[in-house]
């Protein structure tokens, strides 16, 4: 080999490094990406503190309390509104966040080919059977492309029957969501107060039936020393 054929040589493994370690990095969440940044709609605003009432000592506690399972949560540092955030329910009528004010909502976007996605659906059933009530709701948003039939199929296939089925198949929700930094991939989830306003989110999967995780959300909700049934 001659020496300019090992440097190069080099020079490829060196890059090639690089790449590895930034995709090792990001914690099993599936990145897509090349998709139009010419969706309308807002999904994330920048609200005024009269509009997004998220107090310092709130996301202290926030912060804290991800921790163990959850602490890729990251809480936001700046209030943002989440209301006009939009999908669709299980009869295909639009829903927003809006329309769900007065739940502490646990948002995630999945995908019936996203792997880590597909592993973490259980435990997101789990929650919602345990803890979902007047106060608090996981909403499970599908994202997949096609017709409902795939992601219906799958949920039916690994009993999920706590969880309602919400749709969002034009991918204007996620590329959104993208542009105010907050997705870089799927799953994507959002942890939103019950005045509409985002808490925390987080990329990639996590153990969503863990005590760290809702200990998270009795945070969320307020009620730090309300008891898990």
């Amino acid at each position: 080999m001659t020496q300019e054929n090992a440097n190069r040589s080099t020079r490829f493994l060196i890059i090639f490094a690089i790449f590895a370690g930034m995709l090792a990095g990001i914690g099993g969440v599936i990145i897509f990406g090349g998709f139009s940044d010419e969706d309308q709609g807002s999904v994330a605003t920048a609200g005024l503190p009269d509009s997004c009432p998220v107090s310092s000592e709130q996301m202290i506690a926030i912060k804290s309390a991800s921790q163990g399972e959850v602490a890729a949560m990251l809480a936001t540092e700046k209030p943002l509104a989440m209301r006009d955030l939009t999908f669709s329910d299980a009869d295909g009528a639009p829903l927003s966040v809006g329309n769900l004010a007065g739940k502490t909502l646990l948002i995630n976007l999945w995908a019936t080919w996203c792997a880590p996605c597909r592993e973490e659906m259980p435990a997101l059933n789990e929650l919602q059977a345990e803890m979902g009530d007047d106060k608090f709701q996981v909403i499970a948003v599908n994202v997949d492309t096609g017709g409902d039939d795939k992601p219906k199929a799958f949920l039916k296939e690994i009993g999920i029957d706590s969880l309602g089925f919400y749709r969002e198949p034009t991918l204007v929700l996620f590329n959104n969501l993208k542009r105010q930094g907050l997705a870089l991939g799927l799953p994507v989830t959002l942890l939103v107060s019950k005045e509409g306003c985002l808490l925390a989110h987080m990329n990639g999967p996590a153990e969503w039936a863990s005590d760290d995780a809702k200990a998270l959300i009795r945070t969320a909700i307020g009620g730090a020393n309300r008891e898990s049934s």
